[in-house]
């Protein structure tokens, strides 16, 4: 006779801490990678083609997705992840100052990222199976919220870190990474310790214990579902679309950012650029992302999308002027920063409800979901991949990059106009409807 599950503890002790550890790996693969080969002087090139190409594990989720829940349970999956992550990140600051360290560090931050893209897979898991419809709508916005901190914890102070260590105390940018590095992997030892205390087990898997012949048919099953979806590829090409300007904004603008004014950059150190993203950065997007929120519940999805495309898309006209003007006051960049942080934080939104409403619902909503933000993820990849190519075209000249980032703006906006909606807003209500305020995957 199978024995009750024991009460899960208070959503306050697991939901921020669970979304704070999935937001740290990602950004640390994403985006604090991309600072730190910089600063070990790789070129421009090398770390946009090699570090858009680790939001891989992110497109594949839906691939794999099917083959956790026969074994191990949600919280288990989490936990092995947390865990595995801290070793794979600790792992980083050995490999810096070897001669090979940038393949040996791809290859961890390789291996980080597919944990990080299961962590997400079995956490979202937990969240939907533990909490009762009604409080998911009430935790959601803080556990979008809670994300987005993770991610900004390691893209702001302890990028800070390294420019102080570096600047103010004399360390090299080698041993200054592998002080920040050896804290982002104490930081995942630390949520893994705290949610073996914390974290739910979740609703067990209808295919647990299934093996993988459960698995295989669950994954075909979930693929001929989402492809007769009524107006599915050109749901899932305004999905790839919608943040392809930005794509080329997220590669490039931390190096514009940081590139000597010699070369047409804007010159600042580390310690600027924390500031920068950490500070002003965060509270635009936040702010813009409850604006959004409210925006869109007011007005329903439908009737605000293309406003929230246009106000996610036209801000990237921010980084065009910053190419050209070049201007050196901080509190001016800071302002510009915060505006186009703002726009993303307000369209982000439209495109999580987008996915959320119109994509996900049905009998597989956490598996269309994560096809959904793979989707997603492979927009990233590929501007990513890309844009390298597109800097080198242009002969390393910034304001012709961002002026083309500008060109490339304007399609998302024409497809959000013409995006269809084949779900209503009663079909649409339940889990899969509530919105992660400005969740970045």
């Amino acid at each position: 006779m199978n024995q009750p599950r024991p009460p899960p503890r208070h959503p306050a002790l697991w939901v921020p801490s669970l979304y704070l550890a999935m937001g740290v790996p990602n950004a640390t693969v994403a985006v604090v990678s991309t600072i730190m080969y910089k600063n070990l002087g790789i070129s421009n090139m090398d770390i946009v083609l090699y570090t858009s190409l680790m939001y891989l594990p992110w497109v594949l989720k839906p691939f794999w997705a099917p083959f956790l829940e026969p074994y191990l349970t949600k919280r288990l999956w989490v936990l092995s992840m947390e865990f595995l992550m801290a070793v794979v990140i600790g792992l980083v600051v050995f490999v810096l100052p070897l001669p090979g360290f940038f393949r040996l560090s791809l290859a961890l931050f390789w291996v980080a990222g597919f944990a990080s893209g299961t962590q997400d897979i079995a956490a979202d898991a937990v969240y939907l199976t533990t909490l009762p419809q009604k409080d998911q709508a009430k935790w959601m916005g803080l556990q979008g919220i809670c994300w987005n901190c993770g991610s900004l914890l390691a893209t702001g102070p302890l990028v800070v870190v390294t420019g102080k260590l570096h600047d103010s105390y004399g360390y090299d940018w080698t041993h200054a990474w592998m002080v920040v590095i050896g804290l982002l992997a104490g930081v995942m030892l630390l949520f893994g310790l705290w949610h073996t205390w914390t974290l739910p087990e979740g609703e067990p898997s209808a295919l647990h214990g299934g093996g993988m012949a459960g698995a295989w048919k669950a994954l075909d099953k979930t693929w001929i579902t989402f492809f007769q979806k009524k107006s599915i590829w050109m749901m899932l090409l305004v999905v790839f679309m919608y943040r392809f300007g930005e794509g080329f904004i997220e590669r490039f603008g931390p190096l514009f950012l940081m590139d000597p004014r010699s070369v047409g950059g804007m010159g600042f150190n580390n310690q600027a650029i924390g500031s920068i993203y950490n500070t002003y950065g965060t509270i635009g997007f936040l702010a813009g992302a409850l604006v959004g929120g409210l925006f869109a519940a007011k007005f329903t999805l439908r009737r605000s999308f293309f406003f929230m495309a246009v106000a996610l898309n036209i801000p990237h006209v921010t980084y065009y002027y910053l190419s050209h003007a070049l201007p050196d006051n901080m509190a001016l960049v800071s302002a510009i920063v915060t505006i186009e942080k703002f726009g993303f934080g307000f369209g982000s939104i439209g495109h999580m409800l987008y996915m959320m409403q119109q994509i996900a619902p049905g009998p597989f909503k956490m598996s269309h979901y994560a096809f959904a933000t793979g989707v997603m993820a492979l927009t990233k990849m590929s501007t990513g991949w890309i844009s390298g190519p597109i800097y080198e075209f242009f002969h390393h000249n910034y304001p012709s990059f961002f002026f083309f980032v500008l060109l490339a703006s304007i399609p998302p906006i024409l497809l959000a106009w013409f995006a269809p909606f084949p779900q209503s807003a009663d079909s649409a209500t339940g889990p899969a409807a509530a919105v992660e305020p400005g969740k970045r995957s």
